[in-house]
């Protein structure tokens, strides 16, 4: 991959990542919003919002009150975004299986993410389905960033090794 790297063209009704904004954008989400994990539908709304970063995947964070909190265990650990602030993480255990740290949440963002206060955003790749709208999404690579993939984005998207500098 060369440094910067290339920028696909997105086409038309298409966005490109590259297009996203640095700091992130925060903007709601109308389309429908679903997790599912061992047969359980663990999160589902129409009320979510998305986290667009320049080079990322979209993330979507889904209201508390959407989302099965009794499938639902704290995690070890806190990490800090230098725009959002401190999250916790959360495993799911469900249906005799269990994902550790497979979503996250911040219970004090700071001013500009106060929307998303205490919402949950989940892996793609630690659940068995995420979906925005009719569509299946493809997992971002690498364990960091957690962005959700469709078919009407358009990348490089940085998390695979080797784009943690971009």
């Amino acid at each position: 991959m060369t440094f910067p790297p290339r920028r696909e063209d997105p086409g038309p009704g298409r966005e490109s990542v590259w297009d996203y904004p640095r700091p992130p954008r925060l903007e709601p989400v109308a389309e429908r919003l679903q997790v599912v994990f061992a047969g359980a539908v663990i999160a589902d709304t129409c009320a979510g919002w998305r986290v667009l970063e320049t080079s990322h995947p979209p993330v979507y964070y889904i209201p508390p009150a959407d989302v099965r909190q009794d499938l639902l265990v704290p995690a070890p650990g806190r990490s800090w975004c230098e725009f959002k602030g401190t999250a916790r993480y959360w495993s799911i255990e469900t249906g005799g299986r269990r994902s550790d740290a497979a979503a996250w949440s911040y219970p004090d963002p700071t001013p500009a993410f106060r929307p998303i206060a205490g919402f949950l955003a989940f892996y793609a790749s630690r659940v068995d389905e995420c979906h925005v709208g009719a569509e299946r999404v493809q997992p971002q690579e690498g364990d960091f960033y957690g962005g959700w993939i469709t078919s009407r984005i358009a990348g490089p998207f940085k998390g695979a090794a080797g784009t943690r500098g971009w």
